[in-house]
Formats: structure tokens, C-alpha cells, sequence
């Protein structure tokens, strides 16, 4: 049996090798279905696909539930952004890089926020911190998951692996899915279980999410197929209601949930590796006892692919493994084979179905979320996987004008040094400058407006974590095992001469490392100056200052 310590590949099937479909029998784990690029290697094509193009809008195979959004024949082509002022947005631009409005506090989804630009509260150490907790104390969170049926054990946390964080009864949580196929309930303070773990029937990869609006509910999928809504109002964790990613038919691909949901008025928006986009409606309420229930209803999916893409991408895996971002009222991912693309919501509360109003094709595995600015502008990193021209045109680190539909590309640069390359790390946005990471170590400061170079940093890869910037502080793990924390106080350029095209106070300052256990491949959540943040070696750590001392 083989041992999973670092970050594993998985070879995308062709156009004629697509990924199996279909639902396991009744009990079945999943697991044996090959799930993605970090899990191994697909071995066995199960079925060449011929599919003509799917209708655009399909619900569970049980019938259309109450409250289901109209069917759409087919796949509309890309529109335009609406052009009338949005009176109700889903997502205010002014919230880009704040936390989510309302009194509960946390962090409670990959990445903070809609827009995905949230990334903690300080104050965060400028002096070497210490490692405060790890759980499990001793040992490692572990389990055995088959790829291409081959037993491989897993440990700790992966990609993208945040913990979620919140504030409830007096206590800080810490709610955290592992490779022990496990979801865990943790006193951030401690480390101390607060909840027994609730299982789950294989490994837990993506970043759960914590209903913001304070209901104690948490959002988690799984590579078994399965995206659940669980309650953690009792003295064990209750699952109220999942969905199968063969609820909505053609699959493509798998059957994984890497995505972290995002909420938002009583709605939940996730892509799955099943290749589709799914609304739900989550009708959220308490009954007479006050215990948390929900009742929710799959308002609308849709396939991540059109024909234009099965004709030019040379693929036939269409998985979204980033998290769904949400910028004024405009659903944003992107899918393996490189297709970014904006959904209009403005109407579903009202009984119309999104629409398209967005395409722009990177050429290659787009897994990294989109990020979106206070103008609307899409931060995009893609993989550098197969090579295309379309890839090696259009770069790997993007910026995009969706406003722009027939000319969106603002500016691009390229990570062509080796195959594989390019970004698997959601950006970070910093002042003016947005910060990617490569997955050969790479760790670039590029200006916003124009996509030039300001500093480059250089790590022990692959580098999957993303970058976390918490006043002035830029975290960032290795797959050396390294937390490292960097001073990246001074964005705007200084005194920058053709002879000095890049000033000593631009280059960012390492102030402290910290060794932990293993490669942090997963992404850190930072909370009140503590870094959570799970390894490849088994444990999640809190780092930080004793709560007797404080930052300087």
C-alpha cells in the first residue's frame, strides 16, 4: 500500500477516455472511482462518451422539487453583464476584502467572503510565533482511500484543507474536514474537541463552510460522493440532508465535492466534480424545541461545458474544484478544461433562471477560485497541465474585465517553465499588488493594474496553499513543512529607476518561520492573530503568540 505524503497527479481523460458515470450501488464507497488531480492515476477508461449537449437547467432525478427554477433547453451562449444598476446585489462591491456582513464573527468559507478576498483578523505575529496546539496530540489523522483501485493511505489535510472558523457561546470553533474521512469540532483555543467527529464515508479534501448568518449548521463535501448540511446544535453532530453529485444528470468526470459552498440569503452556490453548477435552496429555520432544521430544494443546475468547449478543448473533464465567487449579482467559477465563466443571478428569487452572461477559455485545468475585485475584475490562475497553444498564448496568472466580453484579458503572465506547472493557489489580493503562488515555488507580487513583476519569492514546492495576507503579513506554507511569515508592507513602488527596476523595500522581509509536521498544502485560517492550518503529516496546528503577549 502506498503512502500519500506529498501531493499526487492525476492524468485528465481525453475526449475518447472520459470519466466514469454513474451511481455506485447502494452502500458502495465511492472511493473506488478516480477522483482528481491530486489522487492518483486513472488507469481504466470505463466508457467512451458520445454525448450530445445537455440541457442547461436539470433537477434530481426524483422530479422537479417545489420551488424549482424553469428548465432551459440547451446552453446559452455568453452574454453581457447587465448594464441597469443592481438595486439588491447578492454581493455588494463594497464588501470586497471585508468579512461578511451581520453579528456572527469568523471566518466561515474558503477564503473569507463572496468575492473569496476576506483572509482573517490580526493582529498577526511580526516576531517568531510558536506552535500552541496540535490535534490529534499524537498521531495522525489517517485513512485509506483507493485511486484507480490501488489503496493509498492519506494523512492530515490537503487542498485546499481551510478550517472554518466562529464565534458561538462564548467560544472560538474550529471546524475542520481531514483525510481520516472525518469532519471535526475543535476548540480553537485548545484544541480540545468540543463535538465528537462526525465520519463520513471517505476523504473530506475542499474547505467546509459555516453558515454565516448563525445558524449552527456547517456545509461539507466529500470525495463519497456526497454534499451534506450538518447540525452541530446537540451533543453530536446531526447530517439534515445531502446531496449526491448523481442527483443531476450527464456526469462528467466524478463524483467529488472539492468546492467550498458559499452562502448567501438562505442560498447555497457549489460547483462539483460531477461538472455541474447547483443552486439550493436552503430554507434554513428552528422548530418549537429550537433545534436547527432545513428543508432544502435544488433550484437549479447547470453543466459546466458547451459544445464550443468539447469542440476546441481536447478533454472531456469538465470538474469545478474551486469554490463558486460572487460579485454584485454575478456567479463566477471555472472548470478543468480552462473554462471561466459568469452566471447572471439577479432573478432567482423571483422565479427566473440564470443565465450566461460570461466565457473566457485559459486553455487549461482552471482549479484555483476566481477572485474578484472591488470593480468587478476576475483574478484567474490556470494550470499549465497540457501544453496547449491556446495555455502557452494566454499565460497562467490572469486578470479579466468581464465587462469587456469579446476582449476581457486586461493583462497575463506566463509559468511555462515545466509541465506540469502554473497555479493551483487562489490569488491574493494586497493593496495594489495581487500575490500568486506556482506550483514550482514560486511566490510572485504582481501589480494589479498592469500585471508587472514587483518581487519574487522562492520556495520549497509544490506550493498549493494560498497566499494569506493578514496586516501586512503574507503567510505562506512549503512543502517543506515550513510556515513562513513575510513583511510585505510596502506594495506601492518607490524610487524605481531603469537601473533600479525593483528598490530593497519592495522585496518582502522574512520575519519568522515556523517548523510543523509535514507539506502544508492546505490554506491557513487566521483569526484574532492565530494561524489554524493543517499538513500532509497528519495534525492541524494553531500558531501564534500567547495570548499574554502581543504582536509587535
Amino acid at each position: 500500500m502506498k503512502d500519500a505524503a506529498h501531493p499526487v497527479r492525476l492524468r485528465r481523460p481525453g475526449p475518447n477516455c472520459p470519466a466514469p458515470r454513474g451511481e455506485n450501488p447502494p452502500g458502495e464507497n465511492n472511493a473506488r472511482v478516480a477522483r482528481s488531480t491530486r489522487l492518483g492515476v486513472l488507469a481504466v477508461c470505463l466508457a467512451v462518451l458520445a454525448a450530445a449537449l445537455p440541457a442547461a437547467a436539470t433537477t434530481a432525478p426524483s422530479g422537479p422539487p417545489a420551488g424549482s427554477l424553469p428548465r432551459a433547453g440547451s446552453l446559452p451562449p455568453a452574454g453581457s453583464l447587465p448594464t441597469a444598476a443592481v438595486t439588491d446585489p447578492w454581493s455588494k462591491p463594497a464588501d470586497v476584502g471585508k468579512p461578511y456582513p451581520g453579528t456572527t464573527r469568523g471566518v466561515f468559507t474558503f477564503r473569507g467572503n463572496p468575492t473569496r478576498t476576506y483572509l482573517g483578523s490580526g493582529p498577526v505575529p511580526r516576531t517568531t510565533p510558536r506552535r500552541l496546539w496540535r490535534y490529534p496530540v499524537s498521531g495522525a489523522m489517517c485513512a485509506v482511500s483507493e485511486v484507480a483501485g490501488e489503496p493509498i493511505r492519506w494523512c492530515g489535510t490537503g487542498w485546499t484543507g481551510q478550517p472554518a472558523v466562529v464565534e458561538r457561546e462564548g467560544r472560538t470553533w474550529l471546524i475542520v474536514g481531514a483525510y481520516d474521512n472525518a469532519l471535526h469540532f475543535l476548540d480553537a483555543s485548545t484544541g480540545e474537541p468540543i463535538l465528537p467527529s462526525l465520519p463520513v464515508g471517505d476523504l473530506i479534501k475542499g474547505s467546509v463552510t459555516v453558515d454565516p448568518d448563525g445558524y449552527p449548521l456547517v456545509y461539507v463535501g466529500s470525495r463519497d460522493n456526497y454534499l451534506r448540511v450538518v447540525a452541530f446544535d446537540g451533543p453530536r453532530p446531526r447530517v439534515l440532508w445531502r446531496l449526491s453529485a448523481y442527483d443531476v444528470s450527464p456526469v462528467r468526470w466524478n463524483n467529488d465535492w472539492d468546492g467550498s459552498p458559499l452562502v448567501l440569503r438562505d442560498h447555497l452556490f457549489i460547483g462539483g466534480e460531477n461538472s455541474h453548477f447547483h443552486i439550493v435552496a436552503l430554507n434554513r429555520s428552528y422548530d418549537r424545541r429550537g433545534t436547527v432544521q432545513v428543508d432544502p430544494r435544488l433550484l437549479f443546475n447547470v453543466p459546466s461545458w458547451d459544445a464550443q468547449l468539447e469542440a476546441e478543448a481536447g478533454t472531456g473533464a469538465y470538474s469545478i474544484e474551486g469554490s463558486v465567487a460572487i460579485w454584485n449579482s454575478t456567479a463566477y467559477f471555472a472548470n478543468s478544461a480552462g473554462l471561466v465563466q459568469g452566471w447572471d443571478i439577479s432573478g432567482i428569487r423571483d422565479g427566473r433562471p440564470p443565465r450566461r452572461v460570461f466565457r473566457f477559455w485559459t486553455g487549461d485545468d482552471t482549479d484555483a477560485t476566481v477572485v474578484v475585485d472591488e470593480l468587478g475584475h476576475l483574478y484567474v490562475g490556470a494550470e499549465f497541465e497540457r501544453g496547449t497553444a491556446r495555455s502557452r498564448a494566454v499565460g497562467q496568472m490572469m486578470k479579466l474585465d468581464p465587462s469587456r466580453p469579446d476582449d476581457p484579458l486586461m493583462w497575463s503572465v506566463k509559468d511555462q517553465g515545466r509541465i506540469p506547472g502554473g497555479i493551483w493557489a487562489t490569488p491574493a489580493l494586497h493593496g495594489d499588488i495581487v500575490i500568486f503562488a506556482t506550483d514550482g515555488g514560486r511566490v510572485l507580487g504582481l501589480d494589479r493594474a498592469t500585471g508587472a513583476q514587483r518581487w519574487e519569492l522562492r520556495l520549497p514546492g509544490p506550493l498549493w496553499q494560498s497566499p494569506v495576507v493578514v496586516d501586512n503579513v503574507l503567510i505562506m506554507g512549503d512543502c517543506a513543512g515550513w510556515l513562513h511569515g513575510f513583511d510585505v508592507t510596502a506594495t506601492t513602488p518607490r524610487d524605481r529607476t531603469p537601473s533600479n527596476p525593483q528598490p530593497a523595500d519592495e522585496q518582502p522581509r522574512r520575519l519568522w518561520r515556523v517548523r510543523l509536521d509535514g507539506c502544508i498544502e492546505s490554506t491557513p485560517a487566521v483569526w484574532q492573530g492565530r494561524i489554524y492550518v493543517g499538513t500532509r503529516g497528519g495534525g492541524v496546528h494553531a500558531v501564534g503568540l500567547p495570548r499574554r503577549s502581543s504582536a509587535t
